[in-house]
């Protein structure tokens, strides 16, 4: 049984060096909403990754599309291009520079991730995929049965047991003015 809703989001583009940055923002603006801003780096750093990867290699055009999906406490990202083409990983030392950054996008994808893939997609196509643990949701605290929402009460109440607590109480150590406290019984 799933317990939350999955979230979904995907952007069609032309993978050139002007949207990427755009693609990128547009994927941390969907995990600040969807709560996990402690996934945005590494999320911002594949799809970075990736979308590089199709424009400096996919063929026969730099079309592509990005999606994000949450289900339960995995993030997936994946990209999926028109070039049938798998990728690898460069192992370091093998190019003319040791120090070169060109060909290590999936090293990174790999080393920042839970897991990553790359499957088949149609009959010309792939998608390059990558999942990133998502951090535990907050626990929902249990309901008080006669709370009323939006009630007016004399003070706050217990994050645990949902009963008034007067002002001034060990829980509240920092006691309410008399007029803070007229303005909440009215």
């Amino acid at each position: 049984m799933i317990s939350e809703p999955s979230r979904y989001c995907a952007v069609e583009l032309q993978a050139l060096p002007s949207r990427i940055g755009q693609v990128r923002r547009i994927v941390s603006a969907h995990l600040r909403h969807w709560h996990l801003d402690a996934l945005i780096d590494h999320a911002a750093l594949g799809v970075t990754e990736l979308l590089t990867n199709v424009h400096r290699h996919a063929q026969p055009d730099k079309k592509c599309t990005v999606e994000v999906e949450l289900l339960l406490d995995r993030l997936t990202v994946s990209v999926r291009d028109n070039d049938p083409r798998i990728p690898g990983i460069c192992e370091p030392g093998t190019g003319d520079d040791e120090f070169a950054t060109s060909g290590r996008g999936l090293a990174i994808i790999e080393a920042m991730s839970e897991s990553w893939g790359v499957r088949p997609h149609g009959d010309a196509g792939k998608a390059v995929w990558f999942t990133l643990q998502a951090p535990a949701s907050p626990v929902a605290l249990p309901l008080h049965a006669d709370a009323v929402p939006g009630a007016v009460t004399d003070g706050p109440f217990d994050a645990l047991t949902l009963e008034p607590v007067p002002f001034g109480a060990p829980e509240d150590p920092v006691a309410a003015p008399t007029a803070a406290r007229s303005v909440l019984t009215r």
